[in-house]
């Protein structure tokens, strides 16, 4: 993680100063992340979630990439697949080092003409990946179709449905969801629960509905990170999610049930505990 890191962080500065960008370096990093996430899926995720608080440039860029790579993962693509997904991850946003400094930091919603400025970071990515050899023609679909939408309202161009290339659809939903948890100066950050919440609403209007069911079983109902409360009143945290009852994980208990910390940490697998009516009311929570 700190490696890739600091390659975005010198590959941002280059940009910025006018250099090429340096495909070798985001590779090497990317090459190290994928093998990491292959080994342990739920690790990697971790270390994403400890440091999304900070400067939201580089950070969403890498979540792009973790989310990228375990979304290939989960759907079983091949390595050198799961990698191209990955690096289109990390240089989707890539333009936006040419929009106007204070149109990414401003606070609240961006008028008309602010909104135009942003939307031109797709066309200022691809001329970024236009001047760097070794780019594959996967990774420029990615960065040029993944502001597009499934009922055809995205942009630049409005392409709709299968028009789309699917790295370009996968793509935008990992945006939006790695945007949505991440802390926005001009929007307030969703819990992961609240997020996959609101990917579920806009399956088959903005996003492809089996792309999103099947990204869901990624990162699971209550996924990594996820503050949940039990039955019981204690309080506790999602450490892992188990591939088959999503609904079910395994949750680290913090607070006991008045809400006070609990001396020794105890975690407890849910996958192991008869809840179905409970369950049941959940499904139609989420289906609402």
């Amino acid at each position: 993680h700190e490696r890739l890191e600091k390659d975005i962080d010198q590959v941002m500065a280059d940009l910025q100063a006018g250099r090429n960008l340096d495909l070798a370096k985001l590779r090497d990093g990317v090459d190290a992340m994928v093998d990491s996430i292959l080994r342990n899926p739920a690790a990697f995720t971790w270390v994403k979630e400890l440091k999304r608080r900070d400067e939201y440039g580089y950070h969403h860029a890498l979540g792009c990439a973790i989310w990228a790579a375990s979304f290939g993962r989960h759907l079983g693509l091949e390595r050198e697949e799961v990698q191209k997904l990955a690096l289109g991850g990390l240089l989707c946003d890539i333009g936006m080092i040419k929009v106007p400094l204070e149109m990414l930091s401003r606070q609240g919603k961006l008028d008309v003409e602010e909104a135009d400025l942003v939307r031109r970071h797709v066309a200022h990515g691809l001329e970024i990946l236009e001047k760097t050899d070794g780019i594959s023609e996967k990774i420029v679909e990615i960065v040029a179709t993944h502001h597009e939408r499934h009922d055809g309202s995205g942009y630049p161009r409005g392409l709709k449905g299968e028009m789309i290339p699917i790295y370009g659809r996968i793509m935008g939903l990992v945006d939006s969801y790695n945007a949505m948890t991440c802390v926005r100066p001009h929007a307030q950050s969703r819990s992961p629960h609240s997020a996959v919440g609101e990917l579920y609403k806009l399956r088959d209007t903005l996003f492809q509905a089996e792309l999103v069911e099947q990204f869901i079983q990624t990162c699971g109902i209550y996924p990594t990170g996820t503050l949940v409360e039990l039955s019981t009143g204690e309080v506790g945290v999602v450490v892992s999610v188990h591939s088959l009852k999503r609904l079910r994980p395994n949750v680290m208990l913090l607070l006991d049930r008045d809400k006070a910390p609990l001396r020794s940490f105890t975690t407890i697998d849910l996958s192991e505990r008869e809840f179905d009516e409970i369950e049941a009311v959940l499904r139609k929570v989420l289906a609402a």
